[in-house]
């Protein structure tokens, strides 16, 4: 699958209008990451453990 292929889904975290606004999409292998002002800008991808890790971080 493509990038450009992908169903990309803001974060309910992010914020209203300030700046800060991640958006993710989710493959079987793959979690994507970019923001979602500048969704051609630079964008990561990490294996589903490690996003689930680095969520349970964050409660």
């Amino acid at each position: 699958m493509s990038t450009t292929d992908l169903v990309w889904f803001k974060s309910s975290y992010s914020s209203g209008g300030d700046g800060d606004c991640v958006e993710v999409a989710t493959c079987p292998s793959t979690v994507h990451v970019r923001d979602s002002k500048n969704p051609d800008g630079p964008q990561f991808a990490v294996a589903p453990a490690a996003w689930a890790g680095f969520l349970a971080q964050l409660v």
